[in-house]
């Protein structure tokens, strides 16, 4: 199934921007949601961050106001996570955009779909839109994301490299 929309959470965000890289996401996806929960945590850190700034000039986003769902709630993750996977829930076959692994244990739990943002990276590489996905992870390793090296090398071979 082709993943057209997705619900996007802080880490990624951040890391595609700093990385240089965030256009991928409305050039993969019809619709990019962004919860106000998210929203409020990326902008927070003012007009001097590259992913504050990128988010708040960018018209890709969609901003969206997400009732927390008690299914989600139990879990006791971030504001940010629950709200992003809230927000799939409630909006199938959206796709929640998550890298934090308490989250992705809680969307696997409640059948919720998921992409990491290295997973990202593969989809944009079969999709034809960059040329390495080795290039792009490096970026985002770069830009703070943790990325093991057993996961580097997986994502790798996903992309085909």
């Amino acid at each position: 199934m082709r993943i057209e929309r997705v619900a996007v959470n802080a880490s990624p965000l951040i890391t595609l921007f700093k990385s240089g890289q965030s256009d991928l996401l409305p050039r993969l996806f019809e619709a990019v949601v962004v919860p106000e929960a998210v929203w409020q945590e990326v902008a927070a850190a003012g007009s001097d961050d590259v992913a504050s700034l990128g988010l708040t000039r960018c018209g890709w986003p969609i901003r969206a106001h997400v009732s927390p769902s008690p299914r989600v709630e139990i879990w006791n993750l971030g504001a940010g996570e629950t709200a992003v996977l809230s927000r799939a829930l409630a909006h199938p076959p959206e796709r929640a955009l998550v890298d934090d692994a308490a989250a992705r244990r809680c969307a696997k739990t409640l059948g919720i779909p998921v992409l990491g943002t290295g997973g990202l990276l593969v989809l944009a590489k079969r999709r034809g839109l960059i040329a390495s996905a080795t290039a792009g992870l490096e970026r985002l390793r770069a830009a703070g994301l943790w990325l093991s090296d057993d996961l580097f090398a997986l994502l790798r071979a996903q992309a085909g490299e």
